[in-house]
C-alpha cells in the first residue's frame, strides 16, 4: 500500500489501489478525546449542616484532572484519608461545565 501524497483538503490520507484493482480505501484521523477538566479540592467544614469552611488559607487542592473516572478516584483517595474527621468533605467540580456551558460531558 502506498499513502497519496499530500493529504486530502479534509484531512485525510487516501490509499492508492492495488495494483490488482482493489477499490481506494480511506482512513481517517481519529480526533483526540476531548478534555472534561475536574477540580479535585477539600477542607474542614464548620458544620456537618452546610458547605462553609472553617480556613479558606487550609484548603487542599488536590488537583485537576483530564476526566471524572481520574478525578473521581483522586476525590476517593482525598476522602479516605481524612475518615477520622467527620468535618473534613472533598468535592469534584467540573470545571468542563463553568468553562464552556454548552459541551455535553459528565
Amino acid at each position: 500500500m502506498v499513502l497519496s501524497s499530500p493529504p486530502t483538503p479534509d484531512g485525510d490520507f487516501a490509499i492508492a489501489p492495488f495494483p490488482s484493482g482493489a477499490p481506494e480505501i480511506r482512513m481517517s484521523k481519529s480526533a483526540p478525546p476531548k478534555q472534561l477538566l475536574h477540580l479535585v479540592f477539600g477542607g474542614e467544614l464548620e458544620s456537618l449542616d452546610g458547605v462553609t469552611f472553617r480556613d479558606l488559607a487550609h484548603l487542599d487542592i488536590v488537583g485537576i484532572y483530564p476526566d471524572y473516572a481520574e478525578a473521581h478516584a483522586a476525590w476517593k483517595s482525598a476522602a479516605q484519608k481524612s475518615v477520622d474527621n467527620a468535618l473534613m468533605r472533598y468535592f469534584v467540580v467540573h470545571l468542563h461545565r463553568l468553562l464552556d456551558p454548552a459541551t455535553p460531558g459528565d
